[in-house]
């Protein structure tokens, strides 16, 4: 039997994985309807590797996230929202000169203004060119904080988003992706190489100290969420981007931007289009997510049926539950079921994170027969599954406060939505 980690709060100590990307602040309108007809916003934050980070922290995984912002009140709200995550935030530069970035939400609904997006629609407005967290690069891997960080890591999470933002960002995501990788799990090496033979290293010189930088440290897995956003490669090449997948050793995928990106979203193509990560994992929103080996291997896990609340941050979610399974030594299909419930409780939270259920329940649905994780079903009150009894049911957070933006509370969807 695989370990059975319990989930919870992140505990003190070095963070066992980090998290590198921009975040940003959120304004999100106090109803539905055109930008132009909305009177009220209401600011949060967010960013996928910091909600990934803030995720892996709720799961019990010692987690940091490092970034830029700017030397402003959104800069302030942000560090100090996710440091409330229990996230390691010491890394954080805050930049005089550039502004923290900033996006809107747009919610469709049933207004019959000439410009509204329709029920169940949303827009991002981005307005981040030029942010402080565009101006991350290599220069980072020379800060004393950030570089103990990553040297101690387990885990090292990045995703496609950061390859857009500047060129800046592509050198540092291309230094953090380059450098020998020892042998772990998920990253299989030959017997007469300390590193995958698929990976480039730096070469170092007799008189290269031993002790581990930040680009050499000694248990390092890497994982790589494509999280594509077109809107962010309009002036953008993004023929930068499979080079860096390809470079990762956790590859995750969502079957549709996939298909965006690379014309592709079936697992076996993408496996072959991709043949150096140990792992990938392509998500089906609809129905399934596949993790596929490098030996061939392929497990897939069907979605749980949740009475969505709000869409946000179920695929970051999702990341981390897999990421926490891979670090506690989980089997694939463990993995990906921590995944989909993760995910399945983030889909029935407002906002971009959420509350997983005691560590019984997770248990006993990480070890559920097929057909009794078929029939769970996961709303933001409970969990229903023949694989719990009477005990051994979910105390949710109170989330009945309506939210006038929610474009729809009844709908049921698979949890591997992105």
């Amino acid at each position: 039997m695989p370990p059975q980690d319990t989930p919870g709060p992140a505990r003190p100590g070095p963070p066992a994985a980090v998290c590198v990307g921009e975040s940003m602040a959120v304004l999100l309108p106090d109803r539905p309807g055109p930008l132009e007809a909305v009177d009220t916003f209401r600011l949060s934050v967010g960013g996928a590797e910091s909600n990934v980070a803030g995720a892996l922290a709720a799961l019990g995984v010692p987690t940091a996230w490092i970034s830029r912002v700017g030397d402003d009140g959104f800069g302030r709200r942000l560090v100090a929202e996710v440091a409330a995550r229990g996230v390691d935030v010491s890394a954080v530069a805050v930049d005089p000169h550039r502004p923290t970035g900033l996006y809107l939400k747009e919610v469709g609904g049933s207004t019959g203004h000439h410009h509204d997006l329709g029920p169940g629609r949303s827009r991002l407005h981005y307005h981040r060119r030029g942010s402080a967290a565009a101006a991350l690069s290599p220069a980072l891997l020379d800060d004393p904080t950030a570089a103990r960080l990553l040297a101690g890591a387990r885990l090292l999470h990045l995703s496609g988003i950061t390859a857009a933002l500047s060129d800046d960002c592509l050198a540092l995501l291309r230094a953090l992706l380059v450098g020998p990788r020892p042998s772990h799990p998920d990253t299989p090496t030959s017997p007469n190489n300390p590193t995958s033979p698929t990976r480039p290293t730096n070469p170092t010189s007799p008189d290269t100290p031993k002790t581990p930088n930040a680009l050499t440290s000694p248990r390092r897995l890497v994982s790589f969420d494509l999280n594509w956003r077109p809107a962010l490669w309009r002036d953008r090449d993004p023929a930068v981007l499979p080079p860096l997948l390809d470079a990762a050793d956790v590859l995750l995928l969502g079957a549709d931007e996939a298909e965006a990106a690379f014309g592709t979203g079936n697992p076996a193509v993408l496996r072959r289009r991709f043949p150096s990560p140990a792992t990938i994992v392509v998500k089906d929103a609809a129905r399934a997510v596949t993790a596929l080996g490098r030996d061939g291997s392929a497990v897939t896990e069907p979605a749980l049926a949740v009475e969505v609340v709000e869409a946000t941050g179920a695929g970051d979610a999702f990341a981390a539950g897999y990421l926490a399974g891979t670090l506690r030594g989980l089997d694939q299909r463990r993995r990906l079921r921590l995944g989909h419930l993760s995910a399945a409780c983030a889909l029935t939270a407002h906002g971009d994170q959420a509350e997983l259920p005691p560590a019984p329940v997770v248990a006993a649905l990480l070890d559920a027969a097929p057909a009794a994780w078929a029939a769970t079903r996961v709303t933001a009150s409970a969990i229903s599954s023949p694989a719990l009894d009477s005990r051994a049911s979910r105390t949710a957070p109170d989330r009945t406060t309506p939210d006038p933006t929610t474009p729809d509370r009844s709908r049921t969807t698979p949890s591997g939505a992105r």
